[in-house]
């Protein structure tokens, strides 16, 4: 696959980055850089129950560094001084702060190309960024709320268990 200087990468392609050029939203990026330490691995408690191991790496080409995360069985296959190349990366956020992924789609390669000067001083995971926060199960809630939905509301007492919601809605319901 020949690429010419200067062409625009297609949709579903990724393109090469520096590291100072990285963003929360950077997503397929190629990116070439030096490790320049590893962290002892965490466990990290998975969503459903399985935990995972997760070890960070300071990584750094001539622009600037990033922390690059390491999962599973992408931790002990790389080592301080390592040159990397990172294809179909993306940048995600950790408690407000950038940090490099690799993901299912994308692969991490040691190389023989030389990174002459690794930086230090422009650390992108260094900055915080505002992080939204994500919304699990569709909005929160539990309960009935109030307010009239075009339903009758049955205020009298009455029959409890359903409240209100219309009988069909009450087949197979639980009632203790």
């Amino acid at each position: 696959m020949e690429e010419s200087v200067g062409q625009t990468p297609q949709e579903g392609q990724s393109v090469e980055v520096k590291i100072k050029d990285l963003t929360p939203q950077s997503k397929r990026v190629d990116v070439g850089a030096k490790c320049l330490e590893v962290s002892e691995p965490k466990d990290i408690p998975g969503k459903f129950g399985s935990s995972r191991k997760v070890a960070e790496a300071t990584i750094a080409d001539e622009t600037g560094a990033i922390v690059l995360s390491l999962w599973d069985n992408q931790i002990g296959s790389v080592v301080k001084d390592d040159v990397l190349e990172i294809k179909n990366g993306y940048v995600s956020l950790v408690r407000g702060h950038m940090r490099l992924n690799v993901g299912k789609y994308g692969t991490l390669a040691k190389t023989e190309k030389a990174i002459e000067n690794p930086s230090t001083v422009l650390n992108m995971s260094d900055k915080e960024y505002e992080q939204e926060r994500r919304q699990y199960g569709g909005g929160g809630g539990g309960g009935r709320r109030g307010g009239d939905r075009g339903g009758r509301r049955d205020f009298g007492g009455g029959d409890r268990e359903s409240g209100d919601r219309p009988s069909y809605m009450n087949k197979g319901r639980r009632r203790f």
